[in-house]
């Protein structure tokens, strides 16, 4: 099964041009003022309207009034939303105008043996309006900041398509694709940090690299 391949916290022209010349299904701008990646909806819509058809814009936010998410997303064509904050299902569910947009839940999974404990089924039977489940890392504030969880901790079987995030490079993509694509109905993978050559600038090289391990992975067993 092909691995989809999101590539997050886009800045620039020519970052958004690169990830689509490399094969990227979704790219995503961060919505949430307090990140170093954060754009403003005009930016976005600014950077998703270079976006060519079937590729999804994505917009992700954290602990956003309704109102305000949905303003967001009619302003970009095709967005899709990420909640990346403490949304119950029923505020996701709201915010994504009861399913007019979709969109993505992240779930923020403990660092090392602590992982073990985070009950990733019951997670996804509670967001199960949810396109797919995003995993990340539970670090301090939001986002993974770069790093990686223990994927081996995971359950051997959930019911939901999932995202793998958190502390993805080129080097170890495969080795989380190889881990989890049984797991699940079907995985796709999201980088940011992990292509950056600063927060928010990415790195062209670093993209390519990271797509051509993705489809490396896709092609062996």
């Amino acid at each position: 099964m092909r691995t989809r391949i999101k590539i997050c916290g886009l800045t620039r022209e020519q970052d958004v041009d690169t990830a689509i010349e490399a094969g990227a299904d979704a790219v995503g701008f961060v919505l949430y003022p307090q990140s170093p990646r954060a754009v403003t909806v005009e930016r976005a819509a600014e950077l998703a309207s270079r976006v060519p058809p079937f590729v999804t814009p994505v917009l992700l936010f954290v602990n956003e009034e309704a109102a305000k998410t949905m303003a967001s997303l009619a302003r970009v064509a095709g967005a899709a939303a990420q909640f990346h904050g403490d949304e119950t299902p029923e505020q996701c569910w709201e915010s994504s105008g009861a399913g007019r947009y979709r969109y993505l839940r992240a779930a923020r999974i403990p660092l090392g043996v602590a992982g073990v404990g985070f009950d990733l089924v019951k997670y996804a039977s509670d967001f199960s309006r949810a396109q797919a489940i995003l995993l990340d890392a539970h670090v301090d504030g939001y986002g993974g900041g770069g790093k990686a969880f223990d994927w081996s901790l995971l359950p051997p079987a959930v019911d939901a398509h999932l995202v793998l995030s958190g502390g993805l490079t080129p080097a170890n993509v495969g080795d989380g694709i190889r881990a989890l694509r049984t797991r699940c109905k079907a995985l796709s993978v999201d980088v940011s940090s992990g292509v950056e050559a600063s927060k928010g600038i990415k790195d062209a090289a670093k993209i390519r690299d990271f797509v051509a391990a993705v489809r490396a992975a896709d092609a062996t067993p």
